[in-house]
Order: structure tokens, then sequence, then C-alpha cells
């Protein structure tokens, strides 16, 4: 029997190194080496492509090395690991291979039947606050937006102390006189990967689209600001958030002196120390209490000025920009804590927020009865949080870089849960929190709350269980994934059949979209509030 099994086998061998890399055979080959991906429904799908070097040993808190070759055909139908974080989200669905700091791989999908096409690219950064996240979640799947024949892309990058930590001996040893913002350096890394690499997978490497929700929408600010990466960009679509908010980022000094108090504080002073302590041990010092907030920060090198002063003075990414945010980004609860939505009580909540500027703010956010109080609360704890950043991000481009700004107001609250979900709670990432059994069903949101728009936008409602989509919940997708389609595809949302989104004019006036069943343009009313919040307090 050994004499025809190992002829047989020596065939297989030499006819599998001799399939062409082309798509006709799910083949694409980059500058690292041949990929062997797979085809679901007509898309080829790449999974788990290193587009960089792992951040393991000496290239923990590192900028991006360029990505290891390989010889062989390497298999891409895994997701990759995803970056060590905590399970700070329970309702996260990942189908990454595990925790890892060895994180740096993206994946795509792609409708392309040669790479000799030049189909648009949309590349997309997760949300998590910096801290959470993966690009397997189904929720950013690409597959939907391959069908509407764009090359999609989704990237993992550093989270938490793994991405953001800065420290003295950190800054000394980079040859950029920078330390923190890996996790961004990450993604500018995968923009770059993606233009040296996408024709192979039929994409324009001329048409590249950065999108993302929550972190990743404060992402692709941060990339449109950066000079690493603001001239790769085609366009840009930011949902929920952006860097350009009320509080100013953390200059490097302090950001490196609160990385070496929390070092020592490990009993790891020197970096020496710090990059030989095990990586879970460091994830879960980064979680306790105490530990410092690692995040982006004007490190001089990613970020040369604040991206808010690059974006006032015009020389950020001259693009058409996409950007809106939602609803009910955060609840009344964000402006009253446990007490009751009573007129009583905003007047005090207001009053103990704001001091004596509290009367301005019962004018720009009033409430006559107890029954205003939670809408009002809920849209002032909504622009505290997240509405006041998307805000001078839209208003600030259009009034600097001279093209298009097309702004939104996300406003479809999910439908009701699926039966088998019973008394769950939605949580930020789309799934649910179990709660007590016994406990009555949480009432359904009365917004749009945060995250709620990834999977209309993307078209993939589909992928997630847990809502009792309807038709309406449909329509809305596909009346929201084509306008991020003809954006991607030509700088414009606006094509047949939808209601016409008219761009952003600049300074005072103008008008939104509102996203919901009936979707349409409308005056844009709340230009004062933000003018508002932006003042700085007397003192």
């Amino acid at each position: 029997m050994k004499i025809f099994l190992f002829p047989a086998l020596f065939v297989a061998v030499a006819a599998a190194a001799q399939v062409p890399a082309d798509l006709a055979h799910d083949r694409a080959h980059v500058a690292s080496g041949t990929l062997q991906g797979a085809t679901t429904a007509g898309i080829h799908m790449f999974k788990g492509v290193p587009y960089a070097a792992p951040p393991v040993g000496g290239l923990r808190w590192r900028e991006p090395q360029p990505a290891q070759p390989w010889k062989d055909v390497r298999p891409a139908t895994q997701f990759g690991p995803r970056a060590m974080q905590l399970p700070l989200f329970g309702d996260m669905n990942f189908r990454s291979n595990g925790v890892s700091e060895d994180c740096l791989y993206l994946n795509l999908w792609t409708g392309a039947k040669s790479a000799k096409e030049r189909r648009p690219v949309l590349v997309y950064f997760y949300g998590g606050g910096f801290v959470a996240g993966d690009g397997s979640e189904p929720r950013y799947d690409g597959e939907s937006m391959a069908q509407q024949g764009i090359v999609a892309v989704t990237v993992n990058y550093r989270l938490g102390a793994f991405g953001f930590l800065a420290h003295p001996e950190l800054t000394q040893e980079s040859p950029n006189h920078a330390s923190g913002n890996y996790g961004l350096l990450d993604q500018a890394a995968a923009i770059r990967w993606v233009r040296d690499n996408i024709a192979a997978f039929g994409g324009d490497p001329q048409r590249i689209t950065v999108a993302g929700e929550s972190a990743g929408s404060f992402s692709v600010s941060a990339q449109m600001a950066s000079p690493l990466a603001k001239n790769l960009l085609a366009g840009a679509i930011g949902e929920s958030g952006s860097l350009l908010g009320l509080q100013p980022l953390p200059a490097l000094a302090p950001a490196e002196q609160a990385g070496a108090a929390w070092a020592t504080s490990l009993g790891a002073g020197p970096l020496a120390a710090l990059r030989a302590l095990p990586a879970q041990q460091l994830l879960e010092a980064s979680g306790k209490p105490g530990a410092p907030r690692f995040s982006a920060i004007v490190d001089g090198y990613l970020f040369p000025q604040s991206p808010k002063e690059i974006f006032l003075a015009g020389q950020q990414a001259k693009v058409p920009l996409l950007v809106g945010w939602n609803s009910q980004e955060s609840g009344y609860q964000g402006l009253l804590g446990q007490a009751a939505p009573t007129l009583e009580n905003y007047r005090a909540a207001v009053q103990k927020a704001f001091g004596d500027r509290a009367p301005e703010v019962l004018r720009l956010y009033p409430a006559a009865t107890d029954a205003d109080v939670e809408q009002v609360a809920t849209a002032l704890a909504g622009d505290r949080f997240l509405g006041y950043s998307t805000w001078k991000w839209a208003d600030t481009h259009a009034n600097t870089s001279g093209r298009p700004v097309y702004r939104y107001y996300y406003a479809r609250p999910r439908p009701a849960m699926t039966p088998e979900m019973g008394n769950a709670t939605a949580g930020l990432a789309g799934g649910v929190i179990k709660g007590d059994p016994n406990a009555k069903p949480a009432p359904p949101a009365k917004g749009a709350v945060h995250s709620a728009e990834i999977e209309y936008a993307l078209g993939n409602l589909t992928t997630n269980k847990v809502y009792a989509w309807t038709p309406d919940d449909y329509q809305v997708s596909k009346t929201m994934q084509a306008y991020f389609a003809n954006f991607i595809k030509t700088g414009n949302p606006n094509g047949a059949g939808l209601p016409t989104w008219p761009a952003l004019k600049p300074g005072a006036g103008g008008q939104l979209l509102q996203l919901d069943v009936k979707t349409q343009a409308v005056p844009d009313q709340t230009r004062a509030r933000y003018l508002f919040l932006e003042q700085p307090a007397a003192k």
C-alpha cells in the first residue's frame, strides 16, 4: 500500500502548489505571501490576515512592524486572536481565536471576480471604548457590503494598556521620540497595508474610506488628523464620537508620568521589567481600581498637535465626511443618576452640574413638566457623552476642509427582543446581558441607543438573533446601507430612490438627515446647544 500512497501524496501537494494565486481559486498574493480564503454566496472571505508583526516580547509597546513573510500558502479562513481585553461588555459576540497580544490581523470580504477590478474599499474600526472589541463581531461582517460592490475590511488593533501606555523609557527608545497611541498606530499601519495590498482583492488603493462606531469613530477622526494616514484616505464615516471633545487630550509628559507611576505600582519600574511581565498579569492590573485610563494622547508624532487644533487649522484629510449620532446615546440616568426623572430632580441635577450656567441649560434643554424630563435629560446626557464631539467634528470639517459633510441623526429604536431572550437587558454591543430570571423584562428603549445603528448601516440585521426585526427595520437598514454604500463609492450618499440628503452648510442653519422609518432632511435646530456646551465655565 505504501508504494501507492507516497506518489498520490506527492501529486496532491504538487497540484496544490500549482493552483494560481487568483480570486477564482480563493487565493490572493500579498506582500508577505499567498493567502487561501474561502467563498460564501459568491463573496470571497480572507480572515486572520497579518498586517503587522506580532507585537510581543521586545515589540510590546513598539510602533507596528512589517508583517513577517511566509513561504507556503497561508490559510485565511479563521479569525485571528482578538486584542488583550477583559470581559467588560457581556454582550459582545466574538468568533475570534481567543485573546492574545498577537492580535494584529484584519479580515476582508470581496465580490471581485479578479484582481484586475478596482472596487471601492471600506476599512472599519470596531468600538469598545479602546478597551474591548474585535473585528470578528458579526455586526461588522463585510459580506453584505461586499454584495454592494465594495471590498470590506475589519481591523484588529491593540487596546487598553497594551495599546495606549506612555512611559519615559518608551519615548526615549522610540525613533519618533513618542510613546502611547499604539492602537492608533496599528490602524494607520493597517490602512497602509490596505493601500499596498488591496489590489490583490480587486480593491482600488486610491478609494479607501475609513469608518467606525464609538471608539471606532474616534479612530476615524484620529486617522483624518494624523499625517501618517490622512493622505491615504478618500472618505470617512463616523458613527457617534470623535477626538474633538469637550475635554482636551492629555499631553505626552503627564501620560508618561502616569505610565511610570503605574509601572512602579506593579513592582516593575524599569521598562525591561515591565516588558517581562506576563500579558495576563498586565491585563488584570490594568482593570483594577486606581489604574490609569489608557487613552489617546498628543504624542508629537501621530498627532503633532491635538486633533481639534489640526481640524481647526484645516490640516486634516480633505475628504468627504459622513457623520452622525443616535437619539439615545446616553439615558437620562447619565445626568440624574438613580433619581427619578422629575422636574425637581432635573433642575437640581442641572444646577449641580452647571452652577451659575444652569439657567441657560434649562433654556436650551427645556422641561415644563415631569413628563418632559426624561426626553430632555436624555438629550443633555447624550450631548455631553458623544453628541458634542461628533457635532464639533462635522462643524469644523465643514468650515475648514472645503469638502462636503453629510450629517445624520439616527432615531430608529430597536424592536422588542425575541421571546427567547426573556428578561435580558440590551447591551451596548447589540446583544443582551442576562439578569435575574424572576425579574421583569426591561422596558424597550424609547430612542436609538448607543451602537444600535451598526447592524442597520452595514446590512447585518440577520446576524443579530436577539431582536425581532420587523419589515420596518429591514427598510431602515436598506435605506441606511444604501446611503453608506453610495458614499463609499462616490463621496456622496445620495442616489436613486433615496430621500435627498443635503450637505451640511458651514456655520448656522442648514439641514441634517433624520434616519427613521420615515427618513427625511430636517432643519438643524441643535447648534445653539453645542455652542453653549463648548463655552468655558466662568471662573
